[in-house]
This record gives structure tokens, C-alpha cells and sequence, in this order.
């Protein structure tokens, strides 16, 4: 069977589609792959309540429900379309949907996604998969990371420990000591092209630093480095999670209020400073001597950053999940086709090594075509 796949992550860009083959639950091959960008507008208005949290009267939430789920729906259409791919072959659409608050750290534990499923079963016509998180989440986990459990599906193996970073707007880690799923352990570690992506929207005009070249030219300021390092959630025992509300250039000139005093470049070095430092303790922290760090997501296009972590690591062979079977620009949306084709299958989708939850569980709903 064939399961789409659907996910805006936490750099809130755009949508990832992808369209996977499964047998039964087990993944086979990617068939085809679409990046549809955010209208402008929509991606702004996603941003700014991520950061900010304002408040919303209840029309204003369904409307940018609405607004999400149609173009959730309109990138799978135009996958569907650009590939050819018979909709009779198509199981289900597995959508993660847009992130916009995640807190896990007290009681009752929340996150909220938008997108609303229905209306994307009902603009396809195709079965939709959905709402992944909260389940973990009444059974006292953190509802994320999920992807861990594809990784380790995908990615493990006997002999070798592994560790795979993905580098989203939010970074996160998943060990991978063996090949045994019971060993598994994820979780955020903080910042990872969130930052970096603001600051070049506000000095280059650019919604990302390509290539990390600004990056690249400017210094890490050390005690900017050290007052970030500062923060608390750094030295929080796993499991954790974190997202966009966490860390935005609010936090950053809260903890370092000299910041415009700084050269815009050299700023931006000490955040790509951040990023790799955060990873790299993270890793010591969790005790774990990897020998190989597999990397995914869109930090894996900027060559800047990934020196700055394998510089970190000597030793350490650090490379894109490209070699190991799928391409790193599309693991996070696979991930959800997964979790999608384990959800129709009645298999659990969560590890609760991971997430901390009493159990494992099948996650999100069905909304049936």
C-alpha cells in the first residue's frame, strides 16, 4: 500500500509531502516527494503566534485550522497530480499537522496542532491519519519526540551506536545503542535552525542563511555563548521536549540584552555556536559515545553547521541518513507515513524510553474518506 505523508515542522517553511510504500506496516520505498512553501502571510501568521502566544478569539482559531488543513489538503492533491500516483493504491494520508504550542513540563500536559483532518478527508477523499501526540501525552509522556521509533526502524543496527540528529527548527536526537528497540532513547536539545532562521530573516532579508555562509564569516562571542548556555533546559534530564515558544530572539535578548550591540554576523556565528555546542553536550550528557551521527532535516544544507558539530566530535563520523537508505530532507514526513500505516494496522507508534509514557499505545485518529 501506498501511505502519504504530511508535516510542517517547527521552521515552519512549508509543507514536506511524500508518498511511501509500505507492506503492512513495514517500509519499503519512498515514490515521491513535494515541498509546497507557506503563503507568505500564513507562514508570518504561524510564526508569530508560535513565538508570541497571543491570544485568539475562537474564530480566529478555526479559521487558521481551516487555513492549515486546506493547505495540507492542497499538498497532497498536488503530489498526488505531479506523480501520477493512482489513488486506489493510496491507504491513507498520515498528517502531523502544524505545531503552534507544546508544553509537556506540568499538568495537564498540552500541545496543540492545527490542521484539521476532516476538512483535508474531505477536500482529497482520502482516509487521513491524525492528532499523533496526544495520546502519549495522557499516558504522562511528553508527546514527542516521535520520530525515534522510525529511526530506530529505519536506522539501527546490531554492532554500532548510533545517534540520529535532526536538525529542524527545533533539534532532537534519537540513541540508537543496538538494534534493540527496548534501548531506545530521544529527546529535544534545544535550538536548532529556529534561530539561525530568524536572525537571517531580520539582517539578510532571507528566510535562512544559505549554506550557513553568514554564518561562516562572522565569530562566536563567547560570553553571548555562555549566557545561552545558561538556560535551564540544557541540563534537564531526558526524556524533554522543547519547540519554537521556547526558543525565539525574544529568549536570546532576554538573556543577553546587548545584543544589537553586537555585529549581525558574529551573532549568528554564536547561534550556529549554540546549536552544535547543545547537540554535542546533549550527547555527553545522555552518556552516550556515538560512533556515527546520522543527520536529517534542513540543517543537513548548511555545511557551516555541520562542521561546527563534527568539530565537536572528533572521532565521530558525522553524515546525512542520505547513505542509510532515505533521504535526509524526507525522513520527518516518512516518519508520519509510518506512524500512519502502524496506526491502521493497530501497532504501537511510541516508545516510552523516549516520550516517558506508562505505555506504548496506537497513536492519533482515523477519519475515514
Amino acid at each position: 500500500m501506498i501511505v502519504l505523508g504530511l508535516i510542517s515542522g517547527t521552521s515552519m517553511d512549508g509543507i514536506d509531502a511524500i508518498a511511501a510504500r509500505f507492506e503492512a506496516a513495514e517500509f519499503r520505498a519512498i515514490v515521491a516527494t513535494l515541498h509546497v512553501d507557506y503563503p507568505n502571510t500564513l507562514r508570518q501568521q504561524l510564526l508569530h503566534i508560535a513565538r508570541e502566544q497571543p491570544a485568539l478569539s475562537a474564530r480566529d482559531w478555526c479559521a487558521l485550522d481551516a487555513a492549515v488543513a486546506d493547505a495540507f489538503a492542497d499538498a497532497a492533491l498536488q503530489l498526488i497530480d505531479a506523480h501520477a500516483i493512482n489513488r486506489e493504491d493510496i491507504a491513507a494520508i498520515g498528517s502531523h499537522g502544524q505545531t503552534l504550542f507544546h508544553d509537556a513540563s506540568s499538568e495537564p500536559r498540552l500541545t496543540l496542532q492545527v490542521g484539521d483532518p476532516n476538512r483535508i478527508a474531505a477536500r482529497t477523499g482520502l482516509t487521513v491519519v491524525a492528532d499523533f501526540r496526544r495520546r502519549d501525552l495522557a499516558l504522562g509522556g511528553q508527546g514527542a519526540p516521535l520520530v525515534p521509533a522510525f529511526h530506530h526502524a529505519l536506522f539501527a543496527t546490531p554492532g554500532e551506536r548510533r545517534a540520529v540528529l535532526n536538525l529542524g527548527g527545533i533539534a532532537n536526537l534519537t540513541l540508537l545503542p543496538g538494534d534493540d528497540a527496548s534501548q531506545v532513547r530521544g529527546f529535544d536539545t534545544g535550538p536548532g535552525n529556529g534561530l539561525l532562521d530568524e536572525w537571517a530573516a531580520l539582517h539578510l532579508r532571507q528566510p535562512f542563511d544559505a549554506e550557513g555562509r553568514f554564518a561562516h564569516s562572522g565569530r562566536a562571542q563567547p560570553r553571548l555563548l555562555e549566557a545561552l548556555l545558561g538556560e535551564p533546559y540544557f541540563a534537564l534530564p531526558a526524556p524533554k521536549s522543547s519547540g519554537r515558544g521556547d526558543f525565539h530572539l525574544d529568549w536570546v535578548r532576554k538573556r543577553y540584552p546587548a545584543l544589537d550591540q553586537l555585529a549581525p554576523a558574529d551573532v549568528q556565528a554564536t547561534l550556529a555556536e549554540l546549536t552544535a555546542s547543545s547537540v554535542v553536550t546533549a550527547l555527553a550528557r545522555a552518556d552516550f559515545a556515538a560512533e556515527r551521527v546520522l543527520v536529517c532535516g534542513g540543517g543537513v544544507r548548511n555545511p557551516d553547521l555541520l562542521q561546527r558539530i563534527s568539530a565537536r566530535l572528533p572521532g565521530v563520523t558525522v553524515e546525512a541518513t542520505d547513505r542509510y537508505g532515505l533521504d535526509a530532507q524526507w525522513v520527518e514526513a516518512t516518519a508520519f507515513a509510518w506512524l500512519a500505516a502502524r496506526t491502521l494496522n493497530g501497532l504501537a507508534g511510541n516508545l516510552p524510553t523516549v516520550t516517558g509514557a506508562s505505555r506504548s499505545a496506537v497513536l492519533g485518529g482515523i477519519y475515514r474518506a
